[in-house]
């Protein structure tokens, strides 16, 4: 029989309280969660994590977005032409699109968006006045321009297949310029955008709030007017456990993401969710672009480090399968192939290394052999959420004959530590900026060596660079896919890195909640969500 914790005796209790439905009748059309981690600002402009792009996603738009598939769609660009060799785009825009309602806009309280709206939107994120977190965006973009009220044009210094993804980014969203030249910097908290959803109040680190924008522009598939939602209402509880026995209670309708203090009330070691929620709760989970790997410093002077079989070993020498099922419960896909995530194209599960302990134990010892080394050692350093990771292998690797320390330090440490080349083995992650292999794959790149750029183990190959290359001047999708997977065949050749896992977005709902969907941005979407009465 299951032992009940404190969680699950807790949630019992709430599951009891609840028979009786105490919730208003307009419940149904407001949807709540928690943001544990706080929002930073409602200008998109600096909307540079998770916490900040869900909430500026309900109130701004850009040109383009991205299905839950990752295609690239229309949105205030109703279509587009790509031409001039793949470097310059042409998108013609919607006329029936409105900026949310503010005086400041003069006698009608609004007015459409038009081309010159994207020029001003643009070169205020390239402002260095501004300091936009997202001005990167634009580094390959040569020139912009209204070519009239409806058409809007962006031409590039060269060809970059992944440029319309780039765009999707909330960085790239459309701002009014008579909202932001009065409200300056307090633009943060007073945003005007053209999203399904208008600002309402925010009570910082307390509450925000967010109502139907009733002049949105988008229909589902049948012609009715989105959202379908009235409101969205945003708590900022720290605390995770306390955001579950939130949800638990039905305070809040989702919770994403699998913490350590709820994990195995929740579910099982095999992924599935325990009896006690299946009546009343549903999860939903699918690939995150998301890799979590070991990484080595290529430049140093460790003999271990510096030694391909070693590098090998540690890759061959650890059960994936096994650490997803006990410390993820299993959540998350074991990374047997290369550094490019499940759910990109180019990712192929065949390039990388299976769990092969006795030729780990082999390599081990052939490098003792040819390097008189009889006790080879590396440190392999962490921070304190990764440690029970990094134990792990360590605990697998000393079966093969080599010794690993773990370093445990500060986030902050070990983020300015790994760019600027002082570890010498070191765990990391690499969440997409944009969905498109070439995001991962710039991490191998030779030109791209840290603290300039994200190649954190000055990893390089002439090989690789020659195709890095080639691949931008490739406009045939399914060619490109090709050079992406024989890039990441090479990097995994050299084992300059150690896949860990390829994470999975996991979301965890209340049963009234309809239409919330997933996708491997871990994008808040909630334009198509309902709730049913309860």
């Amino acid at each position: 029989m299951l032992k009940l914790t404190r969680l699950s005796i807790l949630y019992f209790i709430v599951l009891c309280s609840c028979n009786s439905n105490n919730n208003s009748d307009k419940d149904h059309l407001v949807f709540r969660y928690n943001e544990h981690k706080n929002i930073g600002s409602l200008d998109p402009a600096f909307s540079k994590d998770n916490a900040d792009n869900w909430a500026n996603h309900q109130l701004f738009n850009g040109l383009v977005q991205m299905d839950d598939q990752l295609n690239v769609k229309p949105c205030i660009a109703k279509n587009w032409t790509i031409t001039d060799s793949a470097t310059t785009y042409t998108f013609n825009l919607r006329k029936d699109v409105f900026f949310h309602k503010h005086k400041l806009f003069g006698a009608d309280s609004t007015r459409t968006v038009n081309a010159s709206d994207f020029v001003y939107s643009f070169n205020r994120l390239k402002d260095k006045a501004l300091a936009s977190p997202g001005s990167w965006v634009l580094n390959k973009v040569k020139h912009f321009s209204a070519i009239n009220d409806s058409t809007f044009q962006i031409k590039l210094k060269q060809p970059f297949p992944a440029f319309l993804g780039l765009l999707t980014m909330k960085y790239c969203s459309v701002v009014p310029e008579e909202i932001v030249g009065h409200y300056g910097n307090d633009f943060r908290s007073h945003p005007i955008g053209t999203g399904p959803f208008k600002f309402k109040r925010w009570e910082e680190n307390i509450k925000l709030v967010f109502r139907r924008n009733n002049n949105y522009f988008e229909v589902d598939k049948n012609g009715n007017n989105l959202p379908y939602l009235e409101a969205v209402a945003i708590t900022f509880l720290p605390d995770k456990q306390s955001e579950f026995l939130q949800f638990a209670q039905g305070n809040i309708d989702f919770v994403s993401g699998l913490d350590a203090s709820y994990k195995d009330e929740i579910l099982t070691s095999d992924g599935t969710l325990r009896s006690l929620y299946a009546n009343d709760v549903d999860m939903i989970r699918g690939p995150y672009l998301n890799t979590e790997y070991l990484a080595f410093y290529m430049e140093t002077e460790v003999s271990e480090i510096q030694a391909l079989k070693l590098r090998k070993a540690i890759n061959l020498g650890f059960d994936r399968s096994k650490m997803i099922t006990y410390l993820r419960n299993g959540i998350g896909v074991p990374a047997n192939g290369g550094f490019i995530p499940k759910g990109l194209p180019g990712f192929d599960n065949s390039i990388g290394y299976s769990y092969q302990p006795e030729l780990a134990k082999q390599l081990v010892s052939e490098f003792k052999s040819e390097t008189r080394i009889e006790n080879p050692e590396i440190t392999l350093t962490t921070t304190s959420n990764y440690l029970s990771f990094c134990e792990f292998i360590q605990r697998e690797l000393q079966k093969t004959g080599l010794n690993v320390n773990v370093d445990v330090i500060p986030a902050s440490s070990l983020k300015d530590a790994k760019a600027n080349g002082q570890l010498d083995f070191f765990r990391a992650s690499w969440v997409a900026d944009y969905p498109d292999a070439e995001n991962y794959l710039s991490l191998y790149y030779s030109k791209n060596f840290a603290p300039n750029g994200p190649n954190y183990t000055h990893y390089s190959n002439y090989e690789f660079d020659k195709i890095y290359e080639a691949a931008f001047l490739e406009t045939d999708s399914d060619k490109r896919t090709k050079l992406y997977t024989k890039m990441d065949s090479i990097v995994m050749s050299s084992a300059p890195i150690v896949p860990m896992f390829y994470d999975e977005v996991v979301r965890f709902t209340r049963k009234s909640v309809k239409g919330l969907g997933i996708n491997a941005t871990n994008l808040l979407e909630l334009k198509a969500v309902r709730k049913t009465k309860t």
